[in-house]
Order: structure tokens, then C-alpha cells, then sequence
């Protein structure tokens, strides 16, 4: 092979290769996200409680009137069986007549001075995981327990099989939650133009 044969055969070696190489491999990205076990609460009406019209004169004076109960269904879904409280949480406790107990009803709009009057939440007939459940509440922020039905603003809610002491891990709940409204006595407010209620409240599923 004379000189230039070389030199041509050492150029197309050189133009080449890199050519080789980039076809034998080829780029794979693995992706995704690693999430946290959640819960999912819902609550039926979304979550709605409408008490419709009420007439002034059909309000005790001295004396709270209380509205009909009414209820809500209540389900808590989880990714897997977890250890969970419910805590109510009052945007209304500015109004609130006793917030250690009940959720304001909201002030009234054209005399804002004037608090409207009361909630209470209860919960009912719980079934955790097709068992029945009692309720239990800790006023604590979850150190100690005791049987209560009662939803108090702030306080844990959580739920156990008869006779246990603490929370227990539950996959999936339902349960009633029962709201009672009373209105404050009418003699403390100003009803000469409409007024409208206005709870509200938040449902906060807390892991333990």
C-alpha cells in the first residue's frame, strides 16, 4: 500500500467511528413522584347546611331558639389503614356566644356588635373499616383520650373500636356528624331587615 492509500484509509477511520458510537447507546430517564399515604374526607350536600327563612317573630325572646338537627354523612378515605383525628376549626369565633364549646353563627350584618348565635357538632354512628367505632376526644392536641361525641372547636376527634383508649388505624370511615343551630335570644338582636346566618366551619384530618 503506497503513502496516500494510508493517509486515505486513516481519514475515513477517523470520520467514522464517532459515527459507530453514537448508535450504540441510547439515553433512558426514569421519572415520577414518591408521595405521602393521604386521607380524603367528604362530606355529603358539600357539606351545606341550609336552614332556609326563618321569621322574627317565631324566635324566643328570652331564650334560645334551636333549630331543627340536621345531618351530614361523613367519609374518610385512606390510601391505607391510618392513624388520623378530626379537628374542627372556627372561622366565626369572634361571634361565638361559648368557643369552648360552640362555633359562632356569625354577626349580623347590619349591626355587626350583634352575635347571631350558636353551632355544635356531634358525631354518629361511626364504622370504621366495617366495624362499629365509639368516639373519642382530646382536648389535649392528642395525649389523652376519652369517650365524647361532641366536636368541640380545636379539640381531636378519633375513632376506636368499643372499649379502646386511643385512636386506632382506620382505612376507611363514615360516619354522621349532626349539627345543631341555635339562635341567639331575639331580644339581643336587631331584626328589622333580613340577616343572614353565616357558620362556618373546617373540617382538619390531622395525622397522628
Amino acid at each position: 500500500m503506497n503513502t496516500l492509500t494510508q493517509r486515505l484509509a486513516v481519514l475515513l477511520l477517523l470520520t467514522t467511528t464517532p459515527a459507530v458510537f453514537a448508535a450504540a447507546f441510547v439515553d433512558l430517564t426514569v421519572t415520577g413522584r414518591l408521595t405521602p399515604d393521604a386521607c380524603h374526607v367528604t362530606l355529603s350536600d358539600q357539606g351545606t347546611i341550609d336552614h332556609g327563612k326563618i321569621p322574627s317573630h317565631t324566635l324566643n325572646a328570652k331564650e334560645f331558639t334551636v333549630l331543627p338537627s340536621q345531618l351530614l354523612q361523613l367519609n374518610v378515605q385512606c390510601s391505607r389503614p391510618m392513624l388520623f383525628a378530626l379537628v374542627g376549626l372556627d372561622n366565626r369565633a369572634e361571634s361565638s356566644l361559648a368557643p369552648g364549646f360552640f362555633y359562632g353563627l356569625g354577626r349580623n350584618i347590619h349591626v355587626p356588635a350583634e352575635r347571631l348565635g350558636s353551632v355544635a357538632l356531634s358525631y354518629r354512628n361511626p364504622i370504621g373499616d366495617a366495624q362499629s367505632m365509639q368516639v373519642l376526644a382530646s382536648s389535649d392536641n392528642g395525649e389523652t383520650w376519652s369517650p365524647e361525641p361532641n366536636a368541640y372547636p380545636k379539640s381531636y376527634v378519633g375513632f376506636a373500636p368499643p372499649g379502646d383508649r386511643q385512636p386506632d388505624f382506620i382505612g376507611q370511615l363514615s360516619a354522621q356528624l349532626r349539627i345543631d343551630t341555635s339562635i341567639n335570644f331575639s331580644q339581643y338582636l336587631t331584626l328589622n331587615q333580613e340577616v343572614p346566618l353565616d357558620g362556618s366551619i373546617v373540617l382538619d384530618l390531622r395525622y397522628l
